[in-house]
């Protein structure tokens, strides 16, 4: 009778004990699943945004400054003045890591840059937000009578990127930043930048969205600085992306925004600009 009892007593918890199992193995089986970029392209106007790219993908992008509306009656707001363009690669060697090299017209400044997705924001919200870090290492390659050590040549700007889709149509992120130069006037400038921008995307459509980028400079120089801003749209498909928008920046290196530029958006400094980015997926 003992025997049968402890049979019974088997049996009976037998498939409580078996739920339970299957329920904790199921659990492990659950992986959470990452929140899709709240931005289209790698940049907002002037400032690197939280998208990185899948392993082995390659991005071409394409960025015209023209100069200020403001230069003169025979410019065409800017359309004939003298422009900046940048001409830039990167590519995904891991779905977190990003490398790339742009070349720029002024001062023919060369960028090597990176980024790192450091944290992703799930879907489940238990990850709140993305962080990613970018930084690039650029070269100034104009003559060799501009400089008297080739350290002189080289400027850095590493910047941490704080990113949250609130919803599918709107994102938002907060940037800080350090930009370095070797090589400044000491007597009006420092070497050092520490900055903050602000960016946003506003969708409107299934391809079309409002996008707006704020960098304010925080470090006191003598000649202050100017702080960036900016608005446009951005119109974007699975893998190309085109945005165009009214800045007061046009240095496209971010170093150089950050500590030369001497545009005011409120005293009519204003430019058109116009970012193009291409994804192919290998």
């Amino acid at each position: 009778m003992k025997k049968f009892k402890i049979i019974l007593f088997v049996l009976l918890i037998l498939p409580f004990v078996t739920f339970a199992q299957e329920e904790e193995t199921t659990d492990e089986k659950v992986v959470e699943r990452v929140e899709r970029p709240g931005f289209e392209s790698s940049f907002i106007i002037d400032n690197p945004t939280d998208v990185l790219f899948s392993k082995n993908a390659l991005e071409v992008t394409m960025q015209h400054r023209f100069g200020t509306m403001n230069g003169g009656t025979n410019d065409l707001v800017g359309f004939w003045a003298p422009s900046n363009i940048r001409i830039g690669l990167t590519y995904a060697i891991h779905d977190r890591l990003t490398i790339g090299y742009g070349t720029t017209k002024f001062n023919r400044l060369q960028d090597f840059n990176w980024k790192v997705a450091l944290l992703r924001q799930t879907r489940s919200n238990s990850m709140p937000i993305s962080v990613s870090y970018y930084g690039n290492f650029t070269i100034d390659a104009r003559s060799k009578e501009n400089f008297s050590m080739i350290q002189d040549r080289y400027s850095y700007f590493n910047q941490l990127i704080i990113a949250k889709r609130f919803s599918p149509n709107v994102s938002l992120m907060v940037a800080p930043s350090v930009s370095h130069y070797n090589l400044v006037d000491g007597d009006t400038m420092k070497n050092d930048m520490v900055s903050i921008a602000f960016g946003g995307r506003f969708k409107i459509s299934p391809q079309t969205s409002i996008i707006v980028d704020y960098s304010q400079p925080i470090t006191d120089f003598i000649s202050d600085p100017k702080p960036g801003v900016s608005i446009g749209a951005e119109f974007a498909t699975s893998a190309h992306a085109f945005q165009i928008f009214a800045t007061n920046y046009n240095g496209l290196v971010s170093q150089k925004n950050y500590m030369y530029n001497q545009n005011d958006f409120f005293n009519g400094d204003i430019l058109i600009g116009f970012n193009i980015t291409r994804i192919y997926n290998f």
